[in-house]
């Protein structure tokens, strides 16, 4: 997907989105982060912030100078793991005094498939992950987190991660990683899940939805459109691989380069990854199965 050429925000700036909503995006473009990770502020008092984002002075300070005289930040809350969403939740936890909220560490909320795939050392992982991360807080699924004028639900949304929140608040939804406007979620086993990005997805078309704030790239105005694109997207990605092994059997690479053939070559290795992800889920439906141990080298055959 062509990221869209309209969204350009001024870095570090803090910018009203609505009452109580505003982002500051970080100084850490790439071509998996775009303009770079989005941080939220939420509230007009009682602040909390929502993925304070990499480890970068100046994006601490940026935080720090959205606090108006009369404002405090309370909350600091962690919708995942990644290496460009929470390592500078400590630094600001520090500055501030406010505690750091998330469903867990870098492993927790991984399903029981991908915790055997980990332990079997057959697949690899851990891109961008902080891995020693640790909330002070943990919140799961369904909880409340309040401030003086807001209040956060949490939904837990494995598969970009197995430890991924989305946070609720009436009709918007911040929603990370899980649903972007500019491109697909990356899920790279054994950190991320298919088959529980898939559920988290029909979790959120459950709901209905204003707006999305993503963690990069401009909100998403059409919420039930775009999560429609994007469960089309990875059903029409999983039928493009059984139409291919239905030809002869191949790796997670030879079919990342069949499918993704507009896909610049430093993404190419991200394409394997999710197309890993896809014939671990298709393992499990047995519609494919590996050429010996389940691998990102491995061959996968039709069954």
């Amino acid at each position: 997907m062509t990221p869209p050429d309209d969204f350009n925000p001024v870095i570090g700036a803090a910018e009203v989105l609505e009452a109580g909503v505003r982002r500051i995006v970080a100084p850490n473009p790439s071509p998996m982060t775009y303009h770079g990770t989005n941080t939220y502020l939420v509230g007009k008092r009682d602040l909390a912030v929502i993925d304070p984002g990499p480890q970068s002075d100046a994006h601490l300070q940026s935080i720090l100078d959205a606090v108006g005289g009369d404002q405090k930040i309370t909350h600091i809350i962690v919708t995942h793991s990644h290496l460009d969403h929470s390592p500078l939740a400590r630094p600001l936890a520090e500055a501030t005094g406010a505690p750091i909220f998330a469903f867990g560490g870098a492993t927790a909320g991984r399903s029981e498939a991908m915790i055997a795939l980990a332990a079997s050392g057959m697949v690899g992982g851990g891109e961008g992950i902080d891995a020693t991360f640790q909330p002070d807080i943990t919140v799961e699924d369904g909880d409340f987190i309040n401030g003086s004028d807001w209040q956060l639900e949490v939904l837990h949304t494995p598969g970009h991660i197995g430890n991924h929140i989305c946070l609720a608040w009436n009709d918007l939804c911040f929603t990370a990683d899980h649903v972007m406007g500019w491109a697909s979620s990356l899920v790279s086993p054994p950190d991320g899940d298919l088959t529980d990005f898939m559920e988290s997805c029909a979790k959120l078309e459950d709901r209905e939805w204003r707006v999305f704030y993503p963690g990069h790239g401009d909100a998403v105005d059409t919420p039930t459109e775009r999560l429609d694109w994007l469960i089309d997207h990875r059903l029409n990605r999983e039928t493009a691989i059984l139409d291919l092994l239905e030809v002869a059997p191949a790796t997670a690479q030879e079919l990342a380069k069949a499918i993704y053939t507009e896909t610049p070559p430093e993404l190419l290795g991200a394409a394997t990854r999710n197309v890993l992800a896809h014939l671990i889920d298709l393992v499990g439906q047995t519609e494919v199965s590996a050429i010996g141990s389940v691998s990102e080298g491995a061959q996968f055959l039709r069954l």
